[in-house]
């Protein structure tokens, strides 16, 4: 039985999105991929409210760390490096070795929304539910294609 393909998920602080992503790629699609998340300029910390709407959801990633890109980079073959941030996007080199598919899953960082305890909390959950619709038909549309 061969390995399974790598998934590189990247952000540039590696405190939300890119954590919520890999929480969801690897409570659904974990079985087919070994799911990794990086930045680009990674945080201390993954963020308090990503934790928290992510287990409203059922997903824990409490345990989760920022990584650098460089953790990665050249140390692991990566069948798709999902980009889910602009500025990652833009940092990024063009060309990238090892890579076999890069897509642009851009999400608006819920961490840079100003307002009420509330009304971040409902952005944060706004993001997470559309990371997660975008995961779910990802893998539906992948999974036709092996």
């Amino acid at each position: 039985m061969s390995p399974k393909p790598n998934l590189l998920i990247l952000c540039t602080g590696n405190s939300c999105r890119s954590q919520m992503a890999e929480g969801y790629l690897r409570g659904l699609g974990g079985a087919r991929f070994d799911v990794h998340s990086a930045g680009t300029e990674p945080a201390e910390r993954v963020h308090p409210v990503a934790i928290q709407v992510m287990a409203e959801d059922g997903i824990d990633i409490s345990s989760g760390r920022p990584q650098h890109l460089n953790e990665f980079w050249g140390r692991i073959d990566v069948r798709y490096l999902i980009i889910v941030c602009s500025g990652a996007q833009e940092s990024c080199p063009r060309s990238l070795p090892g890579v076999s598919e890069k897509l642009f899953w851009p999400f608006d960082d819920p961490a840079a929304y100003r307002g009420s305890q509330q009304e971040t909390l409902a952005e944060f959950r706004r993001v997470r539910d559309q990371i997660k619709q975008q995961v779910l038909s990802w893998l539906e549309i992948e999974g036709k294609q092996t």
